[in-house]
């Protein structure tokens, strides 16, 4: 069901695209709101108890997966779940402790970059001119956040620990992604319906040994609910329902939208953007807009893309 290059999206495809980055936003600005009252861990485990079942009857529905064939994969999900709906999602939360929405969605946005990277060093892909320019564009981007623009003193800069659990985020779902490689043609939706159910499982000893208890408070009890449905669950359909209409290397662009929206969610809330947030964001895409664009790694993109839709998100998110 793939279109041609030259081809317009189809509107309800544009749609699904900006409503899935929308909610995968909404996972940065909430979970910020979230964790002011609950421990990351918390959130990261009620996130995928609301989440499993929706998305294990979704897959049954839209995907009719083989789930013998799905398990078949299992220490690969198992793999995946613990770096990427586990560590990435626990980085994430604890890194909304320490550090602004924006500067958690900047430096997230750099993660094409890395995934670069981390494919050059662990399976020797190749990396032509303008996807190195790339790298090095986004990733100065990064340290201009990191450093608040004080680049001249970089080494001497105190990096906010929000930042550095961030780093820390983008590292786990980097090696993620390239682990994901290693599946064999699990559908996306059951292949994350799987992941977040083993997630589940091995967090549950965890959260009864730290004493997580659903929250009382309703507007706590609210942020769970968004973000249990909507980024993990919504946003994971709407990607898949449109990466099957349109190539996954042009999806993947709409992906930028994340950081965008976070922007003006915070700035709705009353935050202010400051000149090395909107120089370092300017620079990462940039940076991403020169990794994209270059023809091989256009293709490799598609499976970054590709593997978004998978698990989680980042976005994703």
């Amino acid at each position: 069901m793939g279109m041609s290059r030259g081809r317009a999206v189809p509107a309800r495809t544009v749609l699904a695209l900006v409503a899935a980055t929308l909610f995968w936003a909404g996972n940065y600005v909430v979970g910020a709101l979230a964790v002011e009252s609950m421990s990351p861990v918390a959130v990261t485990y009620w996130r995928w108890v609301i989440a499993a079942v929706p998305l294990l009857v979704i897959a049954q529905v839209v995907e009719r997966p083989d789930w013998g064939a799905v398990w078949r994969d299992w220490p690969v999900h198992l793999g995946l779940s613990v770096s990427g709906m586990i560590a990435y999602t626990v980085f994430l939360y604890e890194a909304l402790r320490h550090t602004s929405a924006i500067d958690a969605s900047l430096i997230n946005a750099a993660t094409p970059a890395v995934i670069a990277v981390c494919a050059l060093l662990l399976f020797r892909d190749r990396i032509g001119p303008r996807t190195g320019l790339g790298i090095v564009v986004g990733l100065s981007g990064v340290v201009t956040v990191l450093t608040g623009g004080r680049l001249g003193a970089v080494l001497g800069v105190k990096v906010n620990l929000g930042n550095a659990l961030m780093l820390g985020a983008v590292a786990v779902w980097s090696l993620y992604t390239l682990l994901g490689r290693r599946l064999s043609g699990s559908p996306p939706i059951a292949s994350t319906a799987v992941q977040a159910g083993l997630a589940v499982v091995l967090l549950t000893p965890v959260a009864l040994w730290a004493g997580v208890r659903w929250p009382q408070g309703t507007a706590a009890s609210a942020s769970l609910v968004f973000i249990g449905l909507f980024p993990s669950v919504g946003s994971y359909l709407l990607w898949n329902m449109a990466v099957r209409r349109v190539p996954a290397g042009r999806a993947g662009v709409f992906l930028n939208l994340i950081t965008v929206f976070v922007v003006v969610f915070s700035l709705v809330l009353g935050e202010s953007l400051s000149w090395a947030q909107a120089g370092g964001g300017a620079l990462v895409f940039s940076g991403i807009a020169l990794v994209t664009s270059e023809p091989a790694r256009a293709r490799a993109r598609e499976k970054v893309s590709d593997s978004r839709a998978r698990p989680s998100c980042p976005t994703g998110s």
